[in-house]
């Protein structure tokens, strides 16, 4: 007759430390990233408003193409 051979705890099986590592990795990471988020706030820009010269001035290239590529063409 053969014996069956003593059970092992839990701890012995390799598998179970792969099941308990996944959500350690989760809730470690998540700590980690929540960490950095807090420390690294980016400060609020308030930016002046810009004159309506200076806008108009700057949008001028992009107003000139927009522009064009609207018209019809001219024969």
């Amino acid at each position: 007759m053969k014996t069956q051979p003593a059970a092992q705890p839990w701890w012995r099986f390799g598998i179970v430390w792969l099941v308990i590592a996944g959500p350690v990795a989760v809730v470690l990471a998540s700590t980690v990233t929540a960490w950095v988020a807090w420390h690294n706030v980016d400060p609020v820009l308030i930016e002046a408003p810009v004159p309506a010269t200076e806008r108009d001035a700057s949008n001028a290239p992009a107003l000139k193409v927009r522009n064009h590529a609207a018209t019809p063409r001219q024969q």
